[in-house]
This record gives structure tokens, C-alpha cells and sequence, in this order.
């Protein structure tokens, strides 16, 4: 099995008509382009039941949170075919779960793992599913599974030629701890992959030169907007023009914001006075994220509680390609999981 990968970029939904280079083709349905998050994106990014009182989510307000390490391979199984959003020709879309890593280390369960069991129960035969584009374990958000390698290929073609021409074909919904200072813009930073003590971590560069680059140091870029902001909080768009490991929670750290439930990067922003700065990442070693007491009460969460949230970066939007050269671009929605839905709702991030 042929695995097709990019860092921190997301999945599809689809619907109705043919594109593909197989037989069956894959089915989509086209959504009006528009500027921002339209009227269709805003209530799909209300989860069902999202209207529920606060109160019903009692002592555990992350409940339905996948725990991979305490599920048997048919369990997991189980739910990636309730994860379903669409299945047609080739294509299979989810909404993956956060928490749940796309590949691991042998003998680790992961999605890769399951996907010969998730083909069989799925009807597909001896066509095994692939993935064609998934984002990382703690992101939430759509994946793209594809039984047809032609089909495969020919998206991942488009993905990568967009990526070259900066051209973004995923949008991303964030809560950040922190407004920024600007309503919109572009955050450029160079950023490397340090592996200390164990672990990996992304780190930026102050003025990199050629030798850096030579050495792994990469040039990343994303585009943001503040949707709404109330309570120190803001829900913020995101859409990353390169790809890189953990490109948007530490950018969204670079502007002092770290998204709520980065439990690795946050620690390097530091307070004095009220006044946020920045630390140097080389000498920050991750840690849970400590938010201040008024942001606690209004999630209505306990330290304890906060220590386990989820990281709140969504991949809620993709576009495609249309179907033939004339026709327009293809939007593909997800709704936002539960506990995410709830955190708008006790912050009371609106749109406007």
C-alpha cells in the first residue's frame, strides 16, 4: 500500500458529480466560492447539538474524545466507519477525530494501521484504501481516503502545484488564547525540526542563511483572520500557503496567540505585567498549557480539566478542483467536534 502524506493539511467531504481517473470517478458538489467563511461554512461549523445547556456536559466536558490507546483494532474500525462523511467510486471521506495519529511506529494502532479492515467493512474488496490527504494526530478535521491510485495521484498533483504557487487549498478554524494585533495578514517565519532529549520540536530562525537551509531550515507561510474575539479569545482562519509540521500552532505563537490546547508550544509565550512576550524556543521545554483564572471560569473548566484540552485547530474547508477545466473551484465543509462548539459557545465567539 502506497501512502500519500502532507504535514498539517486536511481532508475532504464529498457529493455528486464525476472527476477522477477512474472508472467510477468521484462524486462532488460545487459551492459557491466566497470571501471568508459564507453563510453555508458558518452553520456548518456549528456541530450538532452544539444549542445544548453547558451544563449537560457535566464533570467531562472532553467525554467524546478519542482515546486510541484504549480502543482494539475493531473498535477503532468502528468508529472511522461512523466517521464516514461520503462514499463515492474510489473517494471515502471522514472526519477524523483529534488524537488519533495517521501513522506510527509498527504495531502502533493508527489509521494506516486499520485500513485493510476499514476497506473490507466498507464493501471495497481486495481495493485497498490509501490516503491521499490527512492532516497530524492532535488536528481535527477531514481526511481523504482513495481506492484508486490514479485518482489518488491526480489530487495529490493539484495539491502540490497549488502549494507551489501559493495558492491555498486549505482553511483551518483555530481558538486562540490571545487576540492578535492585527484583524488579518500573512505570517512568514523560517522554521526547523530539532529532535532533544527524546523529542521533536519545531523551532523558528532568526536569520537563517544558506548553510541553515541546506540543513532542513524551511521558509513557511500562512494567511490568517480574526472571525470574532470576546474574552481574551479569539476564532481565527487559517490557511497555510506551505507545509510544514506543527506550521500553524507556531505561528500563531510567533503572534504571542497560542492556540488553546497546545500543550507543546504555548510554554513559549511568557507574561510579565500583563505584557506578553516571547521565549527563546531552543530553551523552552513543552509543557500543559497554564491558562490564567478568568478564562478558566468562563470554559467552566477545573486546572485539571484545562491540562486535557484538546488542541482546538480544525480543518474545516478544503477546495478542489471542478470538475472540468472551465468550472468552478469545489468547497468541502466539516462541521467542528463537540468539545470545540462548546468553547465558541462559553466564550461566546460570534459572527458578525
Amino acid at each position: 500500500m502506497r501512502t500519500i502524506l502532507t504535514p498539517e493539511m486536511g481532508g475532504y467531504r464529498v457529493w455528486g458529480q464525476v472527476w477522477g481517473g477512474c472508472r467510477q470517478g468521484l462524486g462532488i458538489c460545487a459551492v459557491p466560492k466566497a470571501a471568508g467563511f459564507g453563510t453555508e461554512a458558518r452553520h456548518q461549523l456549528q456541530s450538532r447539538g452544539s444549542s445544548k445547556r453547558l451544563g449537560s456536559l457535566g464533570d467531562k466536558p472532553f467525554r467524546r474524545l478519542l482515546q486510541p490507546e484504549n480502543l482494539s483494532r475493531e473498535e477503532l474500525v468502528d468508529v472511522l466507519r461512523e466517521a464516514v462523511v461520503d462514499q463515492k467510486g474510489p473517494l471515502v471521506t471522514l472526519n477524523k477525530p483529534q488524537g488519533l495519529p495517521v501513522t506510527g511506529k509498527p504495531g502502533e494502532l493508527t489509521l494506516v494501521s486499520v485500513l485493510p479492515e476499514l476497506s473490507q467493512c466498507l464493501g471495497l474488496g481486495e481495493r485497498e484504501l490509501q490516503v491521499v490527504r490527512a492532516s497530524g494526530k492532535e488536528t481535527s478535521g477531514l481526511v481523504l481516503l482513495s481506492s484508486c491510485p490514479q485518482t489518488a495521484s491526480r489530487l495529490q498533483k493539484f495539491f502540490t502545484h497549488s502549494q507551489r504557487a501559493r495558492k491555498p487549498t486549505a482553511t483551518y478554524c483555530a481558538v486562540t488564547d490571545g487576540i492578535p494585533a492585527a484583524s488579518e495578514g500573512k505570517i512568514q517565519a523560517a522554521l526547523k525540526m530539532e529532535h532533544t532529549d527524546g523529542a521533536s520540536l519545531v523551532v523558528p530562525v532568526k536569520s537563517p542563511s544558506r548553510k541553515d537551509f541546506l540543513k532542513g531550515v524551511k521558509w513557511t507561510l500562512s494567511h490568517f483572520r480574526v472571525l470574532a474575539s470576546g474574552s481574551g479569545c479569539a476564532l481565527v482562519q487559517l490557511q497555510p500557503l506551505t507545509a510544514f509540521p506543527s506550521q500553524l500552532q507556531v505561528h500563531m505563537v510567533l503572534q504571542l496567540c497560542p492556540v488553546l490546547g497546545d500543550h507543546k508550544y504555548s510554554a513559549c509565550v511568557g507574561t510579565v505585567l500583563g505584557q506578553r512576550f516571547l521565549l527563546p524556543a531552543e530553551n523552552t521545554k513543552p509543557q500543559r498549557q497554564v491558562l490564567d483564572e478568568a478564562l478558566l471560569s468562563r470554559l467552566h473548566l477545573t486546572p485539571a480539566q484545562a491540562a486535557q484540552l484538546p488542541l482546538h485547530i480544525h480543518l474545516h474547508r478544503l477546495h478542489l478542483p471542478g470538475t472540468r477545466p472551465r468550472d468552478a473551484p469545489i468547497e468541502l465543509l466539516a462541521p467542528l467536534p463537540s468539545y470545540f462548539s462548546r468553547t465558541l459557545q462559553c466564550l461566546g465567539l460570534q459572527y458578525q
